[in-house]
This record gives C-alpha cells, sequence and structure tokens, in this order.
C-alpha cells in the first residue's frame, strides 16, 4: 500500500521545529484559525442525553445499563458534544489512553476535556487524523506543562499544524479512510486465527489437567460438579491448600509513593499478564524504598500471577528469575505454591475453561469485574502426585509449543500493522508521502464491526474508561 508512494515535488520550511519541512503549496496555521473552543453544559437536561467517552477506539457511547467504571453522583457539569465536535484530552498524557476524537454522535461528556467545532466543518477529518499522528507519537509531550501535564489553552489553540488546500485534505481522509480498513481487516483476520488457535490450545491443556494423559485410566466422581469426574489416584483440593501465600499488591500512589517510567524494581499490573507469561508493555517500576514499603506484595519466583480485576480477569503467568525483583498492584493476585504442586501446572489449571467459567461466575460485577481473594482461594484444584504434575506439564510444553508460536507470530504481525498504520497517518498527514492522486474504490464494502479488535488484551484493557472533572476518572492505576 505504501510501496509507490512518493514524497511531494518541492517543500519549505514549517517553522516548527518537530515538523520539519512541508510540502510547499500548504499552509501552516495556528489552531486558532481553525477552532473554535465551546462548553455548553447540559445541566438539568442530562438524562435527554448520551453519555460519550473518549477510547482507542474513537468516540463511544456508554452502556450505563450494564456501567463499567466511575460516574458521578449526577451528570450536570457534563457537556454538550455535536456530531463532528473535536474533542481532546489536554492533560494526563501518560495516564489517557487517547488525546482526541472526533465525534460522528451527539450526546454528552465530561467537562475535563476541551471541546472545539471546526471554523470550516471540512477541516474537522483531516485535523483529526493530524491530531491522532501527533498523539500517536506522543508529540503534544513538549507543550504539557505542571505536575497535571496539563496543556493551557492558549498554548493549545497558540500551536501551528499543517494545512492543505480543502480538495487535497478530502483526498488524504478518503485514502487515510482506505487504508484504516484494510489494516482492520488484516488484524481482524488475524484475531480471528489467534482466537482459534487459543480454543485448540485449551482444550488440549482440559484434557490433560483433568485426565492426565493416560486415556484408559480408571476415573471417580471429583465431588466438585462443574470438575466432574478425574483419575482415581488424584486429589481435590481448594486452592488455599495448594498454596502458602495467596494475596494481592498495592497501588503505590495509596502509600504517597509514585510509579516510575525507569528504575530497577518492576511494578507489574495487569497488562503485563498477557498470553501466558509476563510481557513488557508497559514498563513500570518503583524505587527500592516503596519496594520495602509494600513488602506483603514482593514476589519471588514461581508465584504464580492471576489477574483478578478488570477486562483481562483471569489471566495467568509465572514469575521468572528475569523479572524479578518485582511488586504487584492491587489488580493483579499471587499464588505462592506450597510443595504438593507444581507451579506450571497450577498454571495451566489456572488457565483452563473450567477455571475461566468459574472465575467470570464468581466475580462482582461492579464498577469492573472483580473477583475476590477468599473466591479464588476456594477454587478447587484436580492433584496428581508431583511427578505426575511435571509429566502432564512436559507433556504440554511440547504439546503447544506449535500452537504458541503460531499466536505468538500472529500477535507480532498484528503489533507490526499497527505500527505500519500509525507511520503512515504520520507521513501523510504530515506531507512526508503525496497520496492526493492515489485511487481509491468509490463503494467500500468491507466494513466490519465496530467491536473487531477485541480480542488483543493490549485494547480491551483501556477502552471504556473516562474522566472526571479536572482529573482522570480511569482508576488505571486500581484496575490495570
Amino acid at each position: 500500500m505504501i510501496r509507490n508512494l512518493k514524497p511531494y515535488p518541492a517543500y519549505k520550511d514549517s517553522g516548527v521545529p518537530w515538523l520539519g519541512r512541508v510540502p510547499e503549496h500548504w499552509d501552516v496555521v495556528p489552531n486558532r484559525a481553525l477552532l473554535r473552543p465551546r462548553k455548553d453544559v447540559v445541566g438539568a437536561d442530562a438524562g435527554d442525553y448520551t453519555l460519550l467517552s473518549l477510547t482507542k477506539q474513537g468516540i463511544i457511547p456508554r452502556d450505563l445499563e450494564n456501567a463499567k467504571g466511575k460516574f458521578p453522583t449526577n451528570f450536570d457539569s457534563y457537556q454538550l458534544v455535536l456530531p463532528g465536535d473535536l474533542v481532546f484530552c489536554l492533560f494526563d498524557i501518560d495516564e489517557t489512553p487517547r488525546t482526541v476524537g472526533l465525534s460522528t454522535l451527539g450526546g454528552m461528556i465530561t467537562g475535563a476535556y476541551d471541546r472545539f467545532e471546526c471554523l470550516n466543518p471540512s477541516d474537522g477529518q483531516f485535523v483529526y487524523y493530524y491530531y491522532l499522528a501527533m498523539d500517536n507519537g506522543k508529540r503534544l509531550k513538549p507543550l504539557y506543562t505542571g505536575l497535571r501535564k496539563v496543556i493551557q489553552r492558549s498554548t493549545f489553540m497558540s500551536a501551528k499544524m499543517p494545512l492543505p488546500p480543502v480538495s487535497e485534505q478530502a483526498a488524504i481522509v478518503r485514502y487515510l479512510d482506505h487504508a484504516d480498513r484494510k489494516v482492520r481487516h488484516a488484524i481482524h483476520a488475524r484475531q480471528q486465527l489467534i482466537k482459534l488457535l487459543t480454543e485448540q490450545k485449551q482444550a488440549i491443556i482440559q484434557r490433560a489437567v483433568t485426565r492426565g494423559l493416560d486415556p484408559s485410566v480408571p476415573l471417580k466422581p471429583s465431588g466438585v460438579a462443574w470438575l466432574g469426574s478425574i483419575p482415581k489416584r488424584w486429589d481435590v483440593l481448594p486452592m488455599k491448600r495448594c498454596s502458602s501465600v495467596i494475596s494481592k499488591g498495592t497501588t503505590p500512589s495509596t502509600e504517597g509513593r509514585e510509579i516510575l517510567g525507569v528504575g530497577q524494581i518492576r511494578f507489574l499490573k495487569a497488562e503485563n499478564v498477557s498470553g501466558g507469561k509476563i510481557v513488557n508493555r508497559p514498563l513500570a517500576f518503583i524505587d527500592e524504598e516503596t519496594h520495602t514499603m509494600l513488602r506483603r506484595s514482593q514476589l519471588r519466583q514461581d508465584d504464580v500471577l492471576f489477574v483478578i480485576a478488570g477486562a483481562t480477569l483471569g489471566k495467568t503467568a509465572i514469575v521468572r528469575p528475569e523479572h524479578l525483583p518485582a511488586n504487584t498492584n492491587q489488580a493483579v493476585a499471587f499464588v505462592r505454591p506450597n510443595r504438593r504442586v507444581v507451579p506450571e501446572f497450577l498454571a495451566l489449571w489456572l488457565q483452563s475453561p473450567r477455571i475461566t467459567e468459574q472465575v467470570w461466575l464468581n466475580a462482582v460485577q461492579s464498577a469492573q469485574p472483580n473477583l475476590s481473594m477468599e473466591s479464588l482461594g476456594m477454587f478447587s484444584v484436580p492433584l496428581p502426585s508431583r511427578e505426575e504434575q511435571s509429566a502432564i506439564v512436559q507433556y504440554l510444553d511440547v504439546a503447544t509449543a506449535n500452537l504458541d508460536n503460531a499466536i505468538d507470530a500472529a500477535r507480532r504481525e498484528i503489533d507490526l500493522l499497527r505500527e505500519y498504520r500509525t507511520r503512515l497517518i504520520a507521513d501523510v498527514v504530515t506531507g512526508k508521502l503525496d497520496v492526493h492522486d492515489v485511487p481509491v474504490p468509490d463503494d467500500e464494502t468491507d466494513v466490519l464491526p465496530e467491536d473487531m479488535e477485541t480480542i488483543d488484551d493490549v485494547d480491551t484493557v483501556d477502552q471504556t474508561d473516562d474522566v472526571t472533572e479536572g482529573n482522570s476518572e480511569s482508576s488505571a492505576e486500581e484496575t490495570a
């Protein structure tokens, strides 16, 4: 898609240091020449409006009947949003999943956001794509000031951006819409593959951890309705009798401490538990003093992590030496297996469909799904001897290796596709590539459902949080 794209024939200095050169015929204008700030409070009529939220998937309606996230006692201070409005979150760049959204809906949104209407409505989609590129590249960071990292309204209105002629804007938007659809199709195909491979892997795990490796072994009733029959020589114990410790972490801010961007002691969140292992996105750290203060949740080798809050409820991973020293927050529980249990066997059991079903049946559905320590401790564990546990683990390592490799490859391809889309948008809206004469089909019927990108863990944990008047309501530190 990008192979045949070329630069414009002539460029000029934009006068904006980080932007560099732009096509010679483009203008470079301050935001005040394009945008008018608006703030119409809905007041007592709030009940007449759809509640909207700014997310990574754009501006979406919130479901108040099946509400997730925190809400104020009333919405009188929320502001009106009209179709075509641009909504910016001009603070907390590190905690807010998305800085800009272009609304296709009418409704209301928190007054903590800045709402703008375009002086020329035809500029709206180009301005959105431009600031989406800025958001993806974290290029708004230099404009943030103060402890809360806020962009002052006057600073934002004075900031300059490139502006092509209206006809060229339309061509750019049409091309980027087309490219986005193609990328989404490719991502969707890989997500469907991941789903199928994961189901196949779970079926293999389920069979091994509930029946063992010998298909002819005599069975007995487990005594647990949802577990069914197990091999005669196996025991069934509650999780608390398979562990020396079951606990969870603490958010450092509740102790007056900070999470750091660099450091020696990892601070693991729910996002770091993905695909049965600990991943390095995002990276967060705490200092030694905070680690000592949070002594109760200091992690050890072979601790089994289990997400107990948020959209990735039930995800599991094992702490390895390379992850230490480490600590965790209250969205992640850790189970420290005792001598009866091989850690890898326990982690595999916790990944099985039987446990996944029990997790969601026992979760409290309030502001977010949440599983109590008591419920986790009472989950039944089918338990063979340690020798048989080790044999099952070794078998599953081999039996699922190809599936794991295929899943990892599909995830890497999804990451590359997203990186490609991000780079393409940035290069096109800043004039590095000329697309205004690229043919795009007039009638594209390959539009996918809005929820097409929900298999990837990184998306599912951050797409529905909102913010309150003046500060983040996303409870990112509480839930992730």
